[in-house]
């Protein structure tokens, strides 16, 4: 028999954009538990039911699992990381805020990254972000510094439904790994969005249109005046049109800031834009 594992507290809440120490209290006991259950119980891999060795444990998806996920690379365009077109200009990113300098993915979506992606959303997974920064912090360079990381927002009532943001776990995840701050309070959402797995390229554009608004710059500051950094990288789960990256940071460059990045874990296979 073998056990798979969301582990004790995966829906826990916390303040967005802030730290939380660890709890000291307990941890002993703890141990032992979690110790005994990896002997009695070995863990297996989210995606191929394998037992995971002892070593990686706390792990949810095996390194043959990772292996197996494909590395978005060049040739592409320069900016939105899209497959280069045969001919003439990137229709991806064409029509994207100016301060959107730069998007980078790690991994196509096919159907392996899908499942660990759904699970990290839907299943109560949210400690499935560390695996997922650590493909995305090997595939993808880090930003330069000075730089912030900003996630995006989920709407309220999604939120409250999934009780953590997928994004800012991922991006809490690349934070640590970069050595760079994440700052979650540089984004809102103004309203919840319908889901935009379902809607064609232009439908996903006006799904989100107006969808977010920079959140309070540094103390002194206000529109039109840089944020406290001057490169915003935003992070996201998954990129497929890139319509919510582009709104996002519509929002951003309205508010301020001036270079813009983006970063997402997983790319969609080649959209349909006709």
């Amino acid at each position: 028999m073998s056990r798979f594992r969301k582990g004790a507290g995966s829906t826990e809440q916390h303040p967005p954009g802030r730290a939380v120490a660890p709890a000291s209290q307990g941890t002993a006991p703890c141990s032992l538990l979690r110790s005994l259950e990896r002997l009695l119980l070995p863990a297996e891999c989210l995606l191929c039911r394998g037992l995971l060795p002892s070593a990686h444990a706390d792990r949810l998806v095996c390194d043959v699992c990772r292996h197996r996920w494909r590395a978005v690379r060049p040739p592409w365009c320069p900016r939105c990381s899209q497959p280069e077109p045969l001919f003439g200009r990137c229709r991806l990113c064409a029509s994207w805020p100016g301060a959107l300098v730069r998007v980078r993915s790690a991994v196509w979506l096919d159907d392996a990254a899908r499942t660990a992606v759904h699970a990290l959303k839907y299943d109560g997974l949210p400690r499935l972000a560390d695996e997922l920064a650590a493909v995305t912090a090997r595939l993808v360079p880090g930003p330069e510094s000075p730089a912030v990381l900003v996630p995006i927002p989920l709407g309220p009532r999604r939120l409250r439904a999934r009780g953590y943001n997928q994004s800012e776990r991922l991006a809490a995840a690349l934070a640590r790994r970069w050595h760079r701050p994440l700052d979650a309070t540089l984004l809102a959402r103004t309203r919840d969005t319908a889901s935009q797995t379902a809607l064609t390229p232009a439908a996903r554009v006006a799904n989100v249109a107006g969808a977010f608004r920079a959140g309070p710059l540094t103390p002194g500051h206000g529109p039109g005046v840089n944020p406290p950094a001057p490169r915003l990288v935003l992070v996201d789960d998954v990129l497929t049109t890139g319509a919510t990256l582009a709104e996002a940071a519509r929002a951003l460059e309205q508010g301020g800031a001036r270079v813009i990045e983006a970063v997402t874990f997983g790319r969609a296979i080649i959209p349909d834009f006709s």
